[in-house]
């Protein structure tokens, strides 16, 4: 049914904790469910169905693909870079935005 705290209907904060589920998953499926402006409908055959199909196929899809990259191109190793002083800016800049972004993503679990 629909969710209600006054009601005790949910999924909430220590019930979550007890599933055993990383928070990385229920970041990702709370994220990925988010209402754009109506509610969202909850259930737990939907959460193991993104976690499966979405999260774990496409990464791991991703890595299978980098991986064979890596291997087709390279021989199976990656090379040495040499990077240019572009190529330090932007990571540079690249570090400064993920490390704000974990920050936010740290406040929110201390929220959640």
């Amino acid at each position: 049914g629909k969710f209600s705290k006054s009601r005790g209907v949910g999924v909430f904060g220590d019930m979550a904790k007890d599933t055993g589920i990383p928070a990385d998953i229920w970041r990702f499926y709370l994220l990925y469910l988010r209402p754009e402006g109506q509610d969202s409908a909850f259930s737990w055959s939907d959460l193991m169905l993104k976690n499966n199909s979405e999260l774990l196929n496409n990464l791991g899809n991703f890595i299978n693909r980098a991986g064979m990259f890596v291997c087709k191109f390279f021989g199976g190793t990656v090379p040495n870079m040499v990077l240019t002083p572009d190529d330090k800016r932007l990571l540079a800049h690249v570090t400064l935005e993920l490390r704000q972004y974990h920050q936010l993503l740290e406040k929110v679990r201390w929220v959640a």
